[in-house]
């Protein structure tokens, strides 16, 4: 086997009349920290399912570690440590049950490889005798996340791991994925967060099935092509509509207070303060900006025609 974890190849999957993924491929490096960045629905569930060897494609090839995923799935379940996105663990065990479970399963013992959890697991162990199901929601990814890895495994999957927790729980899981790729182990993610994309040695940008750009997510807005404007105004729904009503802006899309937009000919009018003044609207501000991954992807959809 060379460096690569995971090679896909023409990967597609549908379910009745939808078509979750639309001929996929890529490939994952050993001890990469990979991510997956697009919205629910566009398809990470389902790969992420083919990955762990839980779901055939219709099409195309998949190799994790050297293995296909269909010949081979006994011996590459060995070898992953899975996180699905809703918490599956069994709520009525402790926290020290679910783990010396996952460990029986699996053959070893908390013991032998502690050293993989210790960190994350410290945070929890106060409350080893709780059952499960009354653990906060970054006590549960903490929990999951010590069960994926008891088994000392090669690669972990992990299916949009922050949500619904909260923000200093998701900071402190970023770095316990950072510690755990000093282990040499290759790290998947997903997320619907485009400020995590940061954490990732890469990314891939998918919606709709179709994976849309991947590379470091330093590099991803360097080919944006056009300059990005933020406008922001007293009234920012009247703005949104006063912004799509002008005839030389090409996008208009809302980004906290601001809105970002670019203009057909790649230059801002300069009657256009007065035009939005005109419209109505007060305190009107104008800056040229960096285009962020977040306004890559939406510039990146309407290019490629996707939803």
């Amino acid at each position: 086997m060379g460096s690569e974890m995971i090679e896909a190849t023409d990967i597609s999957k549908s379910f009745k009349d939808t078509l979750a993924l639309d001929d996929l491929s890529f490939s994952i490096e050993d001890s990469e920290l990979f991510g997956f960045i697009g919205p629910d629905g566009a398809g990470k569930t389902t790969l992420f399912r083919i990955i762990t060897s839980l779901l055939l494609p219709d099409k195309g090839r998949m190799s994790v570690m050297g293995l296909d995923v269909d010949k081979d799935y006994r011996e590459l379940r060995k070898h992953i440590g899975y996180m699905p996105g809703r918490f599956s663990l069994y709520q009525d065990l402790t926290v020290e049950e679910n783990l010396k479970f996952y460990a029986t399963v699996f053959g070893t013992k908390i013991e032998t490889n502690y050293h993989l959890i210790k960190d994350i697991y410290s945070h929890i162990e106060p409350f080893r005798k709780r059952l499960a199901g009354k653990l906060s929601g970054g006590m549960k990814q903490k929990l999951a996340l010590s069960c994926a890895l008891i088994h000392a495994p090669r690669l972990i999957v992990l299916d949009e791991p922050t949500t619904g927790v909260d923000a200093v729980s998701r900071s402190e899981f970023w770095e316990m994925l950072q510690n755990l790729k000093k282990e040499n182990i290759t790290i998947i993610v997903s997320t619907p967060y485009m400020d995590e994309a940061d954490r990732c040695d890469r990314v891939a940008l998918i919606q709709d099935g179709s994976i849309l750009k991947v590379d470091k997510p330093s590099r991803i807005p360097e080919k944006y092509g056009s300059k990005l404007f933020a406008v922001s105004a007293n009234q920012r729904y009247k703005l949104i509509q006063t912004l799509r009503g002008h005839k030389q802006i090409e996008s208009v899309n809302a980004f906290g207070d601001s809105v970002h937009i670019t203009f057909l000919e790649d230059r801002i009018d300069k009657d256009f303060a007065l035009y939005l003044e005109t419209a109505g609207l007060e305190k009107v501000l104008i800056e040229e900006i960096k285009p962020g991954i977040e306004d890559t992807f939406l510039k990146l959809i309407e290019k490629n025609g996707v939803r």
